[in-house]
């Protein structure tokens, strides 16, 4: 017989980014219902940042580019550039861009009424990450989790992929979009070089552009985006993988300007020829080449078993239990990759309701809940950074393709334990605002505060001391 209070808890706490104040007793009915409606087919909410496009971003990415060539041209040295100088200019607002789109994205986080509906957003987004570690990739974060995450988030698998992979920020960031077959019409232009009377081909790359195959995005989707690296593929899968995708790229200076920034499929940068991937040969073709592959991975079953174990680690716990694997995978499979239906099996999956509290808290995890917690939201991203920066878990710039990790090793090492305890301190002494820390840990944690932590809370000397020492307790730690 379930216990419908920790059954609510559990809901909120461990499914969603933690309670705000009421979220568990509007769960207690049916928690598990509650979450089922969180799962929509059109897709998650979208942070209400400035509404700019990754084409609008890339457009303003070039036109800094360009800035900076004439700026070199010039003999200016940008360390000692006027404030005003466009160069400078340009650098702030990347900076902005990619700090508003964060603050948006945390801002929704903190005051979103469908926590779980947003916590498997984020998971997608990890793990289809794009990072802010590389310039031309900063400010295109926001946008590719808004056009090619969060509307895919409940649909088929198979969607989802095809647009990620297919984004401009994933082009860039994984270089894919300087990628040219090396029996292709432009590599044998490269290599030649303009001919009097050859009218074809595209303009000579920039220097230091490169003119040949790029292996990083197929190598990323079959390790970490479909298959695993126990997928049962090998490098020669990778190469073929990586010819079939040449000829996908951006949009520039040699299409119309209404293709500027957008996906491009370029024929004469694609390498002629038959692809064989995983034991399935693929007719010579263009786009639809690459297309085909990507939706035989997506079908595959190591594929369902692969994300499906990702899923149950991120929700459950570390070492995720193998029944819940089993059923998240069978309802992967009988659906074609339904991830409204594995959201579903998820949330009403016994093995995801057990009372132990498994999974430690990211940086941002505990940022979030800790605003949840005090009902508040997060108003100045030169407040947010620094701590997530200290903590080690930087905006937008997870350290690799890997994304984030999810296990606790790596986030509860005794310093980042202590500068948890300092941000607490000093978030509490504004959050609190003479509010009783007894009635904020009932409603921010309901049946899984500990009496000894619920002691604590009301012997602390001030109120904002009782609220620091509930968000660090065990319990608000871990969910």
């Amino acid at each position: 017989m379930t216990d419908p209070d920790l059954d609510a808890a559990i809901a909120i706490t461990r499914f969603g980014l933690g309670a705000r104040p009421g979220e568990i007793a509007a769960a207690r009915g049916d928690p598990r219902g509650f979450l089922k409606a969180q799962i929509r087919r059109e897709g998650a909410d979208q942070p209400e940042g400035d509404g700019a496009t990754a084409q609008q971003r890339i457009v303003a990415f070039r036109d800094y580019q360009m800035a900076r060539q004439q700026a070199r041209k010039a003999g200016e040295d940008p360390k000692t550039a006027d404030a005003n100088d466009p160069v400078k200019l340009a650098q702030k607002l990347i900076r902005e861009q990619t700090g508003g789109d964060f603050l948006a994205r945390a801002r929704l986080g903190a005051q979103t009424d469908a926590g779980f509906r947003e916590r498997w957003t984020l998971f997608w987004a990890n793990h289809f990450t794009v990072s802010a570690t590389k310039l031309q990739t900063a400010t295109l974060v926001g946008p590719f989790e808004q056009e090619a995450i969060r509307p895919h988030v409940f649909g088929r698998f198979a969607d989802l992929l095809g647009a990620a992979e297919t984004h401009p920020a994933m082009l860039l960031y994984l270089d894919q979009a300087t990628s040219i077959g090396p029996d292709s019409p432009a590599a044998t232009y490269f290599k030649r070089g303009p001919q009097r009377g050859v009218g074809f081909g595209p303009p000579r790359p920039p220097a230091g552009m490169p003119k040949g195959l790029n292996e990083n995005l197929a190598r990323e989707i079959l390790e970490l985006h479909t298959v695993g690296v126990n997928g049962g593929y090998a490098q020669a899968d990778v190469t073929e993988f990586a010819r079939a995708m040449t000829g996908l790229s951006i949009g520039g200076p040699r299409e119309d300007a209404a293709y500027t920034g957008l996906p491009v499929f370029r024929d004469q940068a694609h390498e002629p020829g038959a692809r064989t991937v995983l034991g399935v040969r693929y007719p010579a073709g263009g786009k639809e080449q690459a297309g085909a592959i990507l939706a035989d991975l997506a079908a595959r079953p190591q594929t369902a078993r692969f994300v499906c174990t990702k899923i149950a680690r991120h929700f459950v716990a570390d070492d995720p239990p193998p029944a819940l694997v089993d059923r998240l995978q069978a309802r992967w499979m009988a659906t074609g990759g339904d991830l409204a239906q594995v959201a579903e099996a998820l949330v009403t999956s016994p093995e995801a309701w057990q009372a132990t509290q498994a999974k430690f808290k990211t940086p941002y995890e505990f940022l979030v809940s800790g605003y949840r917690a005090a009902g508040a939201a997060p108003t100045d991203i030169g407040v947010l950074a620094p701590i997530l920066n200290a903590l080690g878990q930087k905006p937008f710039s997870a350290p690799s393709p890997k994304g984030w990790p999810e296990e606790a090793e790596a986030w509860a090492a005794p310093d980042a334990i202590v500068k948890r305890m300092t941000w607490a301190q000093r978030f509490t002494a504004k959050a609190t605002a003479g509010r009783d820390p007894k009635a904020l840990a009932a409603d921010a944690l309901g049946a899984r505060l500990r009496p000894a932590t619920a002691l604590a809370v009301a012997r602390a000397e001030s109120r904002p001391e009782g609220f620091a020492l509930l968000l660090m307790s065990p319990e608000f730690q871990r969910r």
